[in-house]
């Protein structure tokens, strides 16, 4: 197998992410595309000289704020921009457009350079579309009624009295079996909707459903939810990455700075910044 700076790039940067998330021991180091291919001069965009990024309408919080991609604020807003100026562009440099999702996960020609959308990496659709590095590990959390009485939790001790409910052969259900350990067998469901039924009834205490869903869920579905907090990582985690036409020329460069996000801390950061504190989502440990 012929091994290009693209899949250098994408092992690189994906074994820094799935390190600092604990979920490997120990990363080793591989080459990445040189700096001077990885310069605005030098990368075949969508328009030369700027960068083109794409995300659905509405951009919904904590990934956005307001629904303006464009003023940096949230966690995929600010990673987008921060691998803009790894490659070189300034905040000037960088257009917004919007996409659906389901047009961006297509197969064919894109009308942007990459796209930003809590988008899982899928076998599927990298038959479509290419996909950069992960810039997030999906992380399970546990969703309440402000009534309940697991809302104010803090440690994964105070949810072991809680009666847990998740999709039934989802990684929330692991979350639950192999982390919280709750003294009740948790309730398990057959679909979403009858989880969160069961939640809006107060049939159970709290709900365990990734951080995305969580967010969705409190925000748009049900009024007096709450996100009680994250819990540690499990498993194989689903990861988010920056979409790409498929044969991109500037996967690897995107990539590379992806991996360079990862290792210096920058993403952690973020993620620290948009999707803890600024969203309320305390870590349950």
């Amino acid at each position: 197998m012929v091994t290009t700076p693209r899949t250098f790039a994408f092992a690189t940067a994906a074994a820094v992410l799935l390190a600092a998330s604990a979920c490997t021991p120990q990363v080793q180091p591989t080459p990445m595309p040189t700096a001077s291919a990885c310069t605005k001069d030098s990368l075949s965009t969508e328009t030369a000289g700027k960068l083109t990024i794409a995300t659905d309408e509405p951009a919904r919080q904590p990934w956005f704020v307001d629904d303006k991609p464009d003023n940096g604020k949230g966690f995929e807003s600010a990673v987008a921009y921060a691998v803009a100026e790894q490659l070189g562009y300034t905040r000037d440099d960088v257009t917004w457009t919007r996409v659906p999702r389901d047009s961006a996960v297509a197969p064919g020609a894109k009308n942007f350079d990459f796209g930003i959308d809590q988008v899982s990496m899928t076998e599927e659709r990298k038959q479509a579309v290419d996909f950069s590095a992960p810039y997030y590990l999906v992380r399970q959390s546990v969703v309440a009624l402000r009534s309940s009485k697991i809302a104010g939790s803090a440690t994964l001790a105070d949810l072991r009295d809680a009666r847990l409910g998740a999709q039934a052969d989802t990684a929330g259900h692991q979350a639950v079996t192999e982390l919280v350990r709750p003294k009740t067998e948790p309730r398990v469901y057959d679909s979403a909707k009858d989880a969160r039924k069961a939640l809006r009834d107060g049939r159970i205490d709290g709900l365990v459903v990734d951080l995305p869903t969580a967010f969705e869920l409190t925000s748009t579905e049900i009024d007096d939810a709450v996100i009680v907090g994250q819990l540690p990582q499990v498993g194989s985690p689903a990861a988010f990455g920056l979409l790409l036409e498929k044969d991109s020329p500037i996967a690897g460069c995107v990539s590379a700075a992806v991996g360079r996000l990862a290792s210096d801390g920058a993403l952690k950061r973020l993620e620290e910044q948009w999707l803890v504190q600024e969203a309320g989502t305390r870590e349950l440990g």
